[in-house]
């Protein structure tokens, strides 16, 4: 694989992984206009997660089985359109429901992914990958920083509206760079759905690497599910400012190659291991929040770099197993990641809404401890 190739795929990603975190320093904002409560708004988070986990269930699997050009560019058209809906959305309802579409097609940059990995040699495939998921990260951070700017600018939909144009924008060069990709499987539909249940209880690395990621997942969406709110209700910060708390972010992109370098010196275990760690950590630290701003940004650098870490190693391990069924590899690495992240929407708005901030450090708290456990014997058994 060229570097221009690398560069497209790259920047691909980076568009396509904000489009489902552009709400995050928005629904504050949501709630005001709506008027909404936290636990209402908690399902426009719950939804576009719950989407994009639908999306790579059913449709990033067919990766294998079609080619990956076509399915890339027609979720690109999707998202595009969804995006739009939800700048015009009339109601909190109707904006939940676009923002599960939204979710549902913006998946194509987990389909990305394995073409990175088909694309690029052997002996550059982590490193392809890592580049991938460093573009990945980016967007997110991207997303919630610019968004925040955005609404306070100029409203909210307006986010929306810049989002779809700047996918617009690159879809020219998908169309005419993007490479086609021969199927790995004739399998039918159905068939290549059931086929992830048989590839889970055959692979016990695919299968730790995805409820590892689960929970760190619960983790991940459950803070950036609440951090508007939490802001708001705490300090008075508007979605600016809640956006911005994407910056502390940028160090776990820092620790992206790093911990690729480390997992390729030392495997995956201390690596998950350590990520594992710094959640935990970082909920320790956001017990705090209420009362000190520092522990949100503290904590929100130890999140990031915990989760970071963990899911390069996963991901790379998972990429690397089964050449022929990349895709649905990466369709069950991921459904966790975003189950994950969906189930932690949900818990942690409820647990906001009706028992307080403590509540959603407790629920985080509780799912680390369970990840550390489960990594612990599986160093054991091995």
């Amino acid at each position: 694989m060229n570097r221009s190739m690398g560069s497209l795929l790259a920047v691909a990603v980076f568009a396509g992984a904000g489009t489902i975190h552009y709400q995050t320093p928005l629904l504050g904002a949501f709630g005001v206009e709506f008027h909404a409560d936290t636990a209402a708004v908690g399902w426009v988070a719950t939804l576009t997660f719950g989407g994009f986990l639908a999306g790579m269930v059913f449709l990033v699997p067919l990766g294998d089985r079609v080619d990956k050009r076509k399915l890339i560019l027609a979720q690109l058209a999707g998202v595009i359109v969804a995006l739009l809906g939800m700048a015009a959305a009339p109601s909190l309802a109707a904006l939940a429901a676009l923002g599960f579409v939204t979710g549902v097609c913006a998946c194509f940059a987990q389909s990305i992914i394995p073409l990175t990995a088909e694309l690029a040699r052997p002996e550059e495939r982590g490193r392809s990958v890592a580049a991938v998921l460093t573009a990945l990260f980016l967007g997110i951070l991207f997303a919630r920083v610019a968004s925040g700017l955005i609404a306070s600018a100029f409203g909210w939909r307006w986010v929306y509206v810049l989002a779809a144009l700047m996918l617009l924008a690159l879809a020219p060069a998908l169309v005419m760079r993007l490479p086609s990709t021969r199927p790995t499987t004739q399998l039918s539909y159905p068939a290549l759905i059931a086929s992830l249940v048989h590839l889970v209880r055959a692979n016990p690395e695919l299968r730790h690497a995805s409820v590892i990621q689960l929970l760190i997942g619960v983790s991940y969406g459950g803070f950036w599910a609440t951090i508007a709110p939490m802001l708001l209700m705490f300090h008075g910060l508007g979605p600016t400012q809640a956006g911005l708390m994407a910056i502390p972010g940028a160090a776990g992109i820092l620790v992206t190659r790093r911990a690729g370098r480390w997992m390729d010196r030392r495997g995956t275990y201390p690596v998950v291991t350590t990520g594992i760690g710094l959640v935990l950590a970082a909920y320790i630290v956001f017990a705090l929040a209420p009362v000190s701003i520092l522990a949100v940004v503290a904590g929100a650098i130890l999140l990031d770099c915990g989760l970071r870490s963990a899911m390069v190693a996963n991901q790379t391990l998972v990429n690397s197993v089964a050449p022929d069924a990349r895709s649905r590899f990466n369709t069950v690495f991921g459904a966790h990641v975003w189950g994950g992240n969906a189930a932690g929407a949900f818990l942690a708005s409820m647990a906001l809404a009706h028992l307080g901030w403590l509540a959603v450090c407790a629920i985080a708290v509780s799912a680390s401890v369970v990840a550390l456990v489960l990594q612990r014997r599986t160093r054991q058994a091995g």
